[in-house]
């Protein structure tokens, strides 16, 4: 069974006959100790504080049954790794790809890949304010002046605090339309004159921060923690 706080991508879900329901992370309808497993994919990293991040971990141990594991997946801030680059940062898409992404559709693609693409005149800050200070770390610069700073896409990460610009297609979208159909290539004139443009959360993980703070709880054990493709990564045993 599936949860997400979006209603569309659950009604998604529906359409597709898998089970799924809208609900917030840090307040899981489940009975807890019930779950033998549990998978968290990119969405831990959207919480804005660690106080948030590590109650969305909790809650995961909290549903998990003694024995049981959960695998978690968050945006890392080391996007070169090992004197590797990411498939995140090796693709510098040129118009040809940008077509075809639409085409594509962003659900079957890598995990590091499912992110929305921004243009360049999006480099400019935003005026969102932080009420939590900004973590240094990984060579992170300060957030100046509290705002936060707007992501180019497809390059390194300059703050582990950063608001990534999601461009929608023109129009409401239909029932019945597919996932991919809501999204214009970067720096084309529909995304730019047509498309809403909308800015989300990031916190990106330094190496190391996601298994400190599961291994902060008395609860859980974690089985192994490992670097993929922009990613870091957490297996997790309930105690």
């Amino acid at each position: 069974v599936g949860c997400d706080r979006s209603k569309n991508l659950v009604d998604i879900c529906g359409e597709k006959n898998f089970q799924a329901f809208v609900c917030d992370a840090l307040s899981v309808p489940i009975r807890s100790g019930s779950c033998d497993a549990c998978i968290s994919i990119a969405v831990i990293h959207h919480f804005s504080t660690a106080e948030r991040r590590l109650a969305a971990i909790c809650e995961i141990a909290r549903i998990l049954r003694p024995g049981g594991t959960a695998l978690i997946y968050v945006w890392a801030m080391e996007q070169k790794y090992k004197n590797q680059k990411s498939k995140y940062l090796k693709e510098k898409n040129d118009s040809k790809d940008k077509e075809e992404e639409i085409n594509t559709g962003m659900a079957q693609r890598p995990l590091s890949d499912q992110m929305p693409d921004s243009s360049s005149q999006d480099s400019a800050c935003s005026n969102l304010l932080l009420n939590d200070s900004k973590d240094e770390g990984c060579g992170a610069k300060p957030v100046a002046d509290s705002r936060l700073p707007v992501h180019t896409n497809r390059t390194s990460f300059h703050s582990q605090d950063v608001l990534v610009p999601w461009h929608l297609k023109g129009g409401t979208k239909k029932k019945g339309d597919s996932v991919d159909t809501v999204s214009f290539p970067a720096g084309s004139r529909e995304s730019q004159e047509c498309s809403p443009v909308f800015h989300r959360y990031y916190h990106v993980f330094c190496e190391g921060e996601l298994e400190a703070a599961c291994q902060s709880l008395d609860c859980v054990r974690v089985q192994k923690s490992y670097y993929d493709q922009g990613n870091w990564c957490v297996v997790l045993e309930k105690l």
